[in-house]
This record gives structure tokens, C-alpha cells and sequence, in this order.
């Protein structure tokens, strides 16, 4: 963080604790989770920004134990390689996703936007895989449709969505491997079941919760 920035803040869900960074010209939020009380936890799509993403890992004083990513859109790789090596740290990401991923310069370049192509994720994501970090533990759940490789990760009063919810609107599915009604059975199996308390974090914009979109959110009424 620059001298004089604000601290960064982040939200309490019981015993863990998340934060998001919006980063880049497309402002996609990089989000990390992590269990309070050993301060260890997730970087979750790092999109773009190395250095300023770094900086305020440090500052909230995160041991990040891998890089998930919940899909591998440009605008949610950016970072990836050049925080791997700075944070010694592997890569996740679902195998369906790998082609978009290793066509990520070519697509930052349609945008006429810089780009670092970051080299293969040393690991593929399942369905109900889980992740964890002391009393921290995100399950990831496939949801396809905005993009082929789409997962969430799923914690105790959170979910981390990527570009598949939004606070009042859902992912495109207009993008190469995008399936609209499939996009929107996802939803509603992984997302709208679980409680209405819980909070999304999406990839774009501010954060939720499941109890407001379903009756706030017009692509789901």
C-alpha cells in the first residue's frame, strides 16, 4: 500500500475472514480468505496488479497457502505468475478451463491490454474438492456456463463466485465455451441452496449475500 492509503478492511465470518481488491481496467476483484487465528488462507483470482496485490496481502499480514483460481478468464490470470513466484505458492484451476487459460494473452490482446501468460497450474480442481487452512475450508463446486471450467468456492457463511452471480445481475454467457441455461442451473443448484445469510464475493463489483439476489437480483425472479 502507497504511504497514506487507508488500511485495508475485511469482513468477519466467524473464526475466518475475507477481503477483495479490485484490480486492473476491467476491475476484477482479487479475494482472499483465511482463518483468523493462524492467518493462513487463500489468494483467489488475482487478475492483475502484482505489485498493489502484494502489497496488501502484507499489509493484512495473510500466509497464502495457494493461488485458486474459479475460472481462467484474462482478466482473472493477470497476476498469476508473477505472485506464484513472489509467494512460493501452487496454482489450482479446473482442467476444462486450461484452454482458456493458455489463450489468455491472445485474449488480453483482442482488448489491446497488456498481459503476462503465466505458465500451467500445477493442479486441476474436482467437484467437492476441498481446500483448507486451519478451521478455514472451501469446498469447490463446479459451475459452468460463463465460462467451461467455472467453479465457487464454498465456505462457512461465504462463497467466492467468480463472474457467475453478481450483486443484482449474473456472469455473460455470451463469451466462447459460455451456456446460458446451463450457467443458470448451476445457480440455482450450488448458489440459491445454500442459506440466504450467506455472503458472495463476486468477480466484478461489490459483495452480496444469496438472500438478497434471490429477491432483489431481475435475472432470477
Amino acid at each position: 500500500m502507497t504511504s497514506g492509503s487507508p488500511r485495508p478492511t475485511a469482513a468477519e465470518h466467524g473464526p475466518l475472514r475475507v477481503a477483495s481488491l479490485a484490480t486492473g481496467p476491467l476491475q476484477e476483484n482479487a479475494v482472499l480468505v483465511w482463518d483468523a487465528a493462524s492467518a493462513e488462507g487463500f489468494l483467489i483470482d488475482p487478475g492483475d496488479e502484482a505489485g498493489r496485490v502484494l502489497s496488501w496481502i502484507m499489509t493484512l499480514g495473510v500466509k497464502v497457502r495457494a493461488i485458486l483460481l474459479t475460472h481462467a478468464h484474462f482478466d482473472h490470470i493477470g497476476a498469476v505468475q508473477p505472485l506464484r513466484e513472489a509467494l512460493n505458492v501452487p496454482v489450482w484451476l479446473h482442467e476444462r478451463d486450461l484452454p482458456l487459460y493458455r489463450a489468455g494473452q491472445q485474449s488480453a490482446e483482442r482488448w489491446n491490454l497488456p498481459f503476462m501468460q503465466p505458465k500451467d497450474p500445477e493442479h486441476f480442481i474436482v467437484q467437492d474438492q476441498l481446500f483448507t487452512a486451519g478451521q478455514l475450508r472451501l469446498t469447490a463446486r463446479e459451475l459452468p456456463g460463463h465460462a467451461p471450467g467455472h467453479v465457487v468456492f464454498v465456505g462457512e457463511g461465504l462463497a467466492v463466485v467468480g463472474d457467475t452471480l453478481f450483486q443484482g445481475g449474473i456472469g455473460r454467457t455470451d463469451l466462447p465455451g459460455g451456456n446460458h441455461p446451463q450457467l443458470m442451473q448451476g445457480i440455482t443448484a450450488e448458489l440459491l441452496s445454500l442459506p440466504p445469510h450467506t455472503a458472495i464475493y463476486p468477480g466484478h463489483g461489490g459483495s452480496s449475500s444469496i438472500g438478497a439476489e434471490r429477491v432483489g437480483n431481475p435475472f432470477l425472479l
